[in-house]
């Protein structure tokens, strides 16, 4: 194996294993930033050692006890003296004293509490939400700073102030490393799953750039999804967001043309769709309904793909069922966006005049005010009108506002259509 070949062996490995690595440390030393701190440095140990020793047969315990040698001598420099550190430092040496099989033990026992415990500090709310964003690919996503910087396209020191100062807000707010319960976890479990869906949704419909999709980014959100619903199997929401994404991604070859042009659903071509991913999200979405979350705000937009998922040509969609879950979800969650995909939907079961109604009423929401989608649409159901010169209007609108270039040409392109008469 080739230097450059060992180095991407020992990057995979710390993919996989630095979640859990900086989960079990920051039960530890009870601070997420010094956690991160030893295992990186546990990271560069193995960067300097494995390529001429070889990877260990259990990497992650090897890490793991790098960190915890670090954490010790970290713990000496600074001459704390404090009880609970003398305590840690107790625990810390008597581990290393036990050797191996102990570290090994420990790993796996504590893992699944410590993984839910560090997705709940990284999404913790007090946390601005690109913040919490960068903070969870950084700590359970595994990835760097310039691949956080890359995936969102906003400067590399832009991503690094925000996962400084969020592990800084989280040690002086004295955030404790624990499960929330109660009222609580009601609200911190919505954080995670908010910060999880906007990275895949981030990935599915990128915000700017110049490609329509950022695939990896749907891999690490459903990556952590899964992860979450293994860890907190009994909550019916996790379910319904990991079907939703599960759904969603099944997609993704096919939103994309040959060029990188996006292709809307109703255009795909569905034998690209993937049946694997189609059958695991509505297996996730009939647990979630199992548990009685049927009605949840992640469930019920599920159930919404799984309508177009179980629709083998687009002629099949019903589109009536999908017009009526939007009626649920825009009771339980009121939204103006909520609100324009109804309006979609109504246009499909009851023609473009039903759909052009419900738009109207939103063009004076201040909240959509730049949100491109809200002329798109409306263009959309002019053109079907017949109304072209108001529907060119609107597509260029649209054109205007959108920051992805891949859309912004399809919305030109069909301006155009529009000069030309063509519906």
């Amino acid at each position: 194996m080739t230097s450059p070949e060992k180095h991407r062996a020992i990057e995979a490995v710390w993919r996989i294993e630095s979640a859990r690595l900086i989960a079990g440390l920051t039960r530890m030393v009870r601070d997420v930033g010094l956690a991160e701190e030893l295992a990186q440095d546990a990271l560069v140990a193995a960067m300097e050692r494995w390529p001429d020793s070889g990877i260990p047969d259990n990497p992650g315990a090897w890490l793991m006890a790098t960190a915890k040698r670090r954490a010790i001598d970290e713990l000496r420099r600074g001459k704390r003296v404090e009880r609970k550190h003398e305590e840690l430092g107790h625990e810390l040496e008597s581990d290393q004293a036990h050797g191996q099989p102990d570290l090994d033990t420990a790993l796996d026992n504590d893992v699944g509490d410590d993984l839910l415990r560090l997705m709940f500090i990284a999404c913790h709310p007090i946390l601005s939400t690109e913040a919490r964003v960068a903070l969870t690919l950084r700590l359970l996503g595994g990835l760097t700073t310039e691949e956080i910087a890359r995936a969102f396209l906003v400067p590399g020191p832009t991503v690094a102030q925000r996962i400084v100062r969020a592990k800084r807000t989280l040690a002086e707010e004295k955030v404790p490393f624990e499960l929330p319960h109660g009222e609580e976890l009601a609200a911190r479990l919505s954080s995670v799953l908010e910060v999880i869906y906007l990275v895949f949704n981030e990935g599915y419909s990128a915000t700017a750039g110049d490609d329509w999709m950022r695939p990896e980014l749907c891999a690490d959100a459903l990556r952590l999804g899964r992860i979450l619903a293994e860890l907190a199997p009994l909550e019916p929401e996790v379910h319904g967001l990991v079907a939703l994404m599960e759904i969603q991604a099944s997609r993704s070859r096919a939103r994309v043309g040959p060029s990188g042009e996006p292709v809307l659903l109703l255009e795909q071509n569905r034998g690209l769709w993937d049946p694997l991913l189609i059958r695991r999200g509505l297996a996730a979405l009939e647990r979630a309904e199992k548990l009685g979350g049927a009605q949840g705000p992640y469930a019920l937009q599920a159930a919404l793909a799984a309508c177009h998922a179980r629709a083998r040509k687009a002629e099949e969609t019903d589109w009536a069922r999908i017009a009526s879950l939007y009626g649920v979800l825009v009771r339980l969650s009121p939204s103006p966006v909520v609100e324009l995909n109804r309006a979609v939907a109504l246009s499909m079961a009851y023609g473009p005049a039903a759909g052009l109604a419900v738009v109207d009423t939103l063009t004076s929401e201040p909240t959509l005010a730049h949100y491109h989608l809200l002329p798109s649409v409306r263009g959309d159901l002019l053109r079907k009108l017949g109304r072209f010169d108001e529907a060119r209007k609107e597509f260029e609108r649209a054109a205007s506002l959108t920051r992805n270039a891949r859309e912004q040409a399809l919305l030109l392109e069909r301006a155009q259509d529009c000069t030309r008469g063509r519906a």
